[in-house]
């Protein structure tokens, strides 16, 4: 099976998504990567046995890249990871590193889009959709080619919070389902777009 890192630096619910429909199934989740050493994903992660380790301070491209080596990872997921990889960092894993980003990219996203922010802009701007973006990691902070994307209604009611823990909902729906395909080789590119397979029956 291949192997996975997943990048956190929060609570780590999507990584759960990842451990509850991906891990030991379709690929092997070999080692949880925190920004931060009190993330509760951290916690998850431990309770189902997979190996953790929390970034050091400054520099870690080098550090994170043997780890990484050493057990032999093929693919990178950012699960709510909160810090930008370098781009010497990416180019050692091309088209093998993607992200969940809780809007459809390109609106709401960028420097400076993330978390309950996204949802405020959202909220402001009276949007009548918003959803989760899956996408490829590139040099540009969420510029890489989309691989998947769903939608979520927002209400006249709702606010932020609301919008939030629907599109949220939506995250752990549609990772594992990318992930999957990107571990069974369903994939496939035209250019710079990025395309999933239907599974075969």
């Amino acid at each position: 099976m291949k192997k996975i890192a997943v990048f956190i630096s929060g609570g780590g619910t999507d990584l759960q998504s990842l451990i509850d429909e991906v891990h030991e199934r379709s690929g092997v989740i070999s080692l949880v990567v925190s920004s931060r050493g009190d993330a509760y994903g951290l916690e998850r992660a431990k309770a189902v046995g997979i190996e953790t380790m929390v970034l050091p301070k400054g520099d870690y491209d080098s550090v994170l890249l043997e780890e990484l080596k050493k057990r032999e990872v093929e693919w990178i997921v950012l699960a709510g990871f909160l810090k930008i990889l370098t781009p010497a960092f990416i180019r050692h894993f091309p088209r093998h590193i993607l992200n969940i980003h809780p809007s459809l990219i390109p609106a709401f996203s960028g420097p400076g889009f993330y978390g309950m922010r996204v949802h405020e802009a959202v909220y402001r701007a009276g949007v009548k959709w918003s959803g989760a973006t899956v996408h490829f990691v590139s040099d540009v902070v969420d510029g890489g080619a989309i691989l998947l994307q769903d939608v979520v209604p927002v209400l006249e009611e709702d606010g932020p919070e609301e919008i939030a823990r629907r599109v949220l909902e939506l995250e752990h729906r549609i990772l594992p389902f990318a992930v999957k395909a990107c571990l069974e080789d369903r994939v496939f590119w035209q250019g710079e777009r990025a395309f999933i397979r239907e599974e075969k029956v």
